[in-house]
Formats: C-alpha cells, structure tokens, sequence
C-alpha cells in the first residue's frame, strides 16, 4: 500500500505538471490585443485573410516575436514597429508549412536610410533595408522610414522589409543568387533563370513596370518580383502572368 505522503506528492507533481504545461501552451498564443489592432490596421495582407487563416498569422507573428530580438538605433521601438517587423518576415513564409528564419537572430531599425558602414546620418545615405554577412551574419538592417511606407497607401509594388525576407529566404540554400531551392523545385531552375533574364532584358529597354533594381541580379529579381507579387497580386497577374505562376508556386504550398 502507498502511504499517503507520496500520493500527495504525486498529486502535487501532477497538479504542477499540468500547470506548467498550460502556462507553456498559453505563452504560445498571441493574447496581445494590440498586436491584433495594428495588424487589422495596417497590414493589408492580414485583413485579407479568412478568420482561421487570420489566427494563423497572429500565432505566426507571435512565435517571430519571441524567438528574434529587434532593437532600435537612433530610434525607439515602439509596437506598431515589431509588428510590422514581424508581419514582413510572416508574409512570404504564411504558406510554407512550420518555416522558421533559421539565419536570423537580431533585426536593426534605424531612423532612416543608411550608408554602407551603417552610418545614418551625414551624405550618401542610399540604403533602406540589407541582410548582414561577414560579422554581421545572423543581422537584418532595416530603415524605419522605409519600413512604414512598405505598409501605406503610396506604397505601390515596393515593401523594403519584404524584399530583405526574401533574401533571407534565398539565402537559406547557402547562396544569395536569385535560385531559392528550398521553394523551387530543380525542374524549374532553368525555366526560372530564363524568365529572370528575358525580364531584366525588357527592364532594361524600358519595357516592363518591374522596379528597374531587380535588373541588378538574379538575386535582387527575385525579391523585388516577390514584393511585387505580395503587394499587387492581382496586378502582378494581369502584367506578368507566368511570372506571377512561378511565385505561386514558390510561396503558396499551402503546407501547413
């Protein structure tokens, strides 16, 4: 027979289990409230969700949030930001399964743009959003002023925080080159690359509405082709159909 003694241990470790792996379940749900405002008023790509999809995205942003630190330089960080932030990096991964920014440790935000040596003030300041490499590896630079025009109504094709995500995303295959093998199946490596550069050829004589940057590289069509697709996907699919199909296919598993 039990003594009684160790019973009411047992009960007590029960009763401490339980509470502590209903705890650990709760911390995973995103209870903020105010995430959940900023989100219905500012990301158009939430608002657009059905309302399973839309718990989805929130529990999404929440376990982003968590795992990634986000600190500003020269500027504070506010909610409205982390979430935008975080919206960005949940965006081109909502559809791929339990994907998770295995290269990304710490997002940056400054003021505004910046300069290659990651000054924001003074002259030649060009640069809105970079992934880091070398020492800075693990990093993501992003301008604040550009990060909030990703998400208003003059913000068009164009989404900073997007673009650098999704180099983040092509990254993750070991290279920043335009090819992201973890989307793209190897049967459509070369289809894509021709597409790639029979668009850079039309951006180049003027012919196409594709942000004349993605003609820098294969790896900069890419994100700025996604931006384009996640920003105005229906326009997208009415200029450049078969582009719009290749991204589709790329982002759009639904894998969950």
């Amino acid at each position: 027979m039990i003594p009684i003694i160790i019973l009411l241990l047992i009960v007590i470790a029960l009763i401490g289990y339980y509470f502590s792996t209903k705890k650990g379940k709760q911390k995973r749900i995103p209870a903020n409230t105010i995430y959940k405002d900023i989100l219905a008023r500012y990301i158009p790509f939430y608002q657009a969700l059905n309302n399973a999809d839309k718990l989805l995205f929130e529990q999404k942003v929440s376990d982003f949030l968590e795992g990634i630190t986000i600190e500003g330089v020269g500027t504070a960080i506010g909610d409205t930001d982390r979430v935008m932030i975080a919206s960005s990096a949940v965006i081109p991964i909502f559809r791929l399964g339990n994907w998770r920014y295995s290269n990304l440790t710490n997002v940056i935000l400054y003021p505004d743009t910046f300069d290659s040596e990651f000054q924001f003030e003074g002259e030649g300041r060009n640069i809105l959003g970079m992934v880091g490499s070398g020492y800075m590896n693990g990093q993501m630079i992003l301008s604040r002023a550009a990060l909030t025009k990703g998400f208003s109504r003059s913000a068009g094709k164009e989404n900073t925080a997007i673009h650098e995500f999704v180099h983040l995303l092509d990254k993750s295959d070991g290279a920043t080159d335009g090819i992201p093998e973890n989307l793209l199946a190897h049967d459509y490596v070369l289809p894509w690359l021709k597409m790639i550069h029979q668009e850079i050829h039309k951006i180049e004589e003027g012919k196409s509405d594709i942000n004349p940057y993605a003609a820098t590289s294969e790896a900069e069509f890419f994100a700025v082709a996604a931006e384009y697709f996640f920003q105005k996907p229906e326009e997208l699919k009415h200029k450049h159909p078969e582009l719009y199909e290749m991204l589709f296919m790329m982002f759009m598993r639904v894998n969950r």
